[in-house]
């Protein structure tokens, strides 16, 4: 078997950060400006495409040889951009990018450079965003470079032998990062998952493009209206500026505005008591809400046949190797409780603003609840939407071999009230709608959503318990009331961390309820971690791990990560509740992987999945819901004992039942 590393650098007028890799590709002036390769580790050639240079025989027979496999960094931007002028099957790919994850690193190519410490000869050069801004994007005309719309390398020679350089080394760069990880290998099914991944991207889904229009249209209208009221209400120039607004409200109300944030903003419009300040705050959340800027972004990323693609990223999550939104951001769509989703669509594709506001109220508030429905099925299809039930509460409860939480799910699954009865005694009969017992439901409700990965009051806080009634006195007592009824997911806390913590001593690889935990390392490569070994056989990898005193004085668990505040590759504590946390995210996320997989032998596509929620595609005559939350609900070998259950509804466009 022989090894093809790629990196190509690529020319097209569409801005691939806004609008995404396929719509890119797709453009008609899209082209390969240069291909760096190496045949199994060998020196590099950079293929001067751009002036006319053509790849070698051997390369272009490599790239669909099954007996070669291709390596990238990201690999899917070179497989799909290559396969506009080549042939090369997706399964004869490997992605670098994809490999670092699996090990616990950081995305992209410089910065996993640096966390795995690769010597300066073998990382990224760092000139190439400004090379990148020279030569692939179009650049503005002026007098002096005598109107052109792009830079071509007879423009910039100097800095053309320099682009070559970069993308040279770009290969040098991901062989480096392959040979630093090659003992700690990619699984098969992952690597196969990954491919399913790509499928779905390339896929897409129909967006309806009438709707993204006349949302637009209304949202600039009522913007524009807003912004007129707030100038007259206020006198500002520009009521958007934060500077303005801000002297103003002080000015208006008498009080030190610390910033305009949205929780900031919220609770001023409930505390203050001037009705002009009231509605320029009101005013300031409309024409603020972000989640009508979804909209621009579906205009930007539809490719010419209606559909919106790459809206998935394969372990965009660090470490629990689940998905993460791109683009439209699918993950984080608001949520819809209109009960007229139909009518208030052809009031949007309409564009009847007044009628919208006359029927609603809150013109920006109903665009923002359409968003979801923006999403549409192929024509003379239907979308079949599943998710699974509770399924983190499912994962831990089997995990920790909490029975009485696994005879709730064998039965009526309704959890929130078997937890209050446990907490409170209470049976659970009694605790339903009409019964003074009903109100133990809310606290069953938020200790159930707080406190499984070892949360406190702070986390019951963190999850609304005070918006939802309760009293900051009496938090303390449901965390107390709560462990004490769920005593082996406790004990699972603890026994993963003192287990991660005696394995960091000894050496030596320790079974936790089926999981395995062990210190894994190739020291010749300066490779370290600690694994913890899925009952589906993926790895979770900490890399660089290492015991020190954490802030309150006891010894902890440390490795290297992404700190999710600063954004910055730094040393990072864990403990028991966070370990327990990541585990039964990643059984999660592999019981959705299973159901992905099972969906396509099945013969449906599947157009998107958000957390435990799979959107698919189907034809009339194969919308049967009954078989999707059948294969949803089937039992997995390497889970004996899990019960999982899914439920769903048919829709002709995309929406939250």
């Amino acid at each position: 078997m022989r090894h093809l590393s790629i990196d190509i650098e690529t020319y097209s007028s569409i801005d691939l950060k806004k609008s995404g890799l396929y719509k890119y590709v797709q453009s008609l002036d899209f082209q390969i400006l240069l291909f760096a390769y190496s045949f199994d580790g060998t020196s590099v050639e950079t293929i001067d495409v751009a002036q006319g240079e053509t790849l070698p025989i051997d390369v272009v027979a490599g790239l669909q040889d099954p007996d070669v496999v291709k390596h990238a960094y990201n690999a899917a931007f070179e497989w799909y951009a290559l396969n506009k002028f080549y042939y090369s099957p997706l399964e004869q790919w490997r992605c670098t990018m994809l490999h670092g994850l699996y090990c616990g690193y950081t995305a992209g190519l410089a910065a996993t450079a640096v966390a795995l410490g690769l010597p300066e000869n073998k990382r990224k050069l760092s000139t190439g965003s400004a090379l990148i801004k020279t030569f692939c994007v179009p650049v503005k005309p002026t007098a002096s470079n005598g109107q052109r719309t792009r830079n071509l390398p007879y423009h910039e020679p100097e800095k053309w032998k320099l682009f070559k350089e970069y993308c040279r080394q770009d290969v040098v760069t991901e062989m480096e990062i392959e040979r630093r990880l090659s003992n700690f290998p990619v699984p098969e099914q992952e690597q196969k998952l990954w491919e399913l991944d790509q499928r779905i991207n390339v896929y897409g889904v129909k967006v309806d493009q009438e709707l993204i229009e006349g949302a637009l249209f209304c949202s600039e209208q009522i913007t524009g209206e807003l912004i007129q009221e707030a100038i007259e209400l206020s006198g500002l120039e520009n009521p958007k500026s934060v500077k303005q607004l801000t002297t103003w409200l002080e000015e208006e109300t008498g009080q030190e505005v610390s910033n305009l944030q949205k929780g900031t903003v919220k609770e001023m419009i409930e505390s203050t008591n001037s009705e002009a300040a009231k509605r320029m705050l009101e005013i300031r959340q409309e024409i603020s809400k972000t989640s009508v800027k979804k909209y621009s972004a579906m205009a930007e990323v539809v490719c010419c046949d209606g559909r919106v693609r790459g809206l998935l990223q394969f372990y965009g999550a660090n470490r629990t190797g689940r998905w993460a939104g791109r683009l439209v951001q699918v993950q984080n769509l608001p949520k819809n409780y209109l009960e007229t989703l139909s009518y208030a669509r052809v009031c949007v594709k309409e564009r009847k603003v007044d009628a919208l506001r006359m029927i609603y109220g809150n013109v920006t508030d109903t665009l923002s609840q359409l968003i979801r429905t923006a999403f549409i099925p192929s024509g003379g299809n239907v979308f079949l939407v599943a998710d699974f039930s509770a399924i983190e509460a499912r994962v831990i409860a089997w995990l920790a071999g909490e029975q009485w939480r696994l005879d709730v799910f064998a039965t009526h699954g309704r959890i929130y009230e078997a937890s209050a009865s446990q907490m409170f005694g209470v049976p659970i009969e009694k605790i339903a709608k009409g019964n003074p017992e009903y109100a133990l439901r809310q606290k069953g409700k938020v200790a159930e959503l707080a406190l499984g990965y070892q949360g406190a009051s702070g986390a019951l806080m963190a999850m609304g318990a005070l918006k939802m009634g309760l009293s900051e006195e009496e938090l303390p007592e449901i965390v107390k009331r709560w462990r004490a009824a769920n005593k082996r997911i406790v004990d699972l806390w603890y026994n993963l961390e003192s287990t991660a913590l005696e394995v960091m001593r000894t050496d030596e690889p320790t079974g936790v309820k089926g999981l395995l935990i062990a210190r894994e390392a190739d020291y010749n490569n300066k490779q370290d971690f600690l694994t913890i070994t899925l009952p589906s056989k993926r790895k979770l990898f900490y890399a660089q791990p290492f015991i020190q005193k954490n802030e309150l004085g006891r010894e902890a668990l440390y490795y290297r990560g992404i700190n999710q505040d600063s954004k910055k590759w730094e040393n990072i504590a864990t403990y028991g509740g966070k370990l327990t946390e990541n585990i039964v995210q990643a059984i999660a996320r592999d019981c959705l992987a299973e159901s992905l997989k099972r969906l396509e032998a099945a013969g449906y596509q599947t157009v998107i999945h958000v957390h435990d929620e799979v959107i698919l595609d189907a034809p009339k005559d194969m919308a049967d819901l009954k078989i999707v939350t059948e294969i949803m609900g089937q039992p997995i070998p390497w889970a004996p004992g899990l019960l999982l259950r899914a439920d769903g509804y048919e829709t002709e466009f995309y929406k939250k039942a």
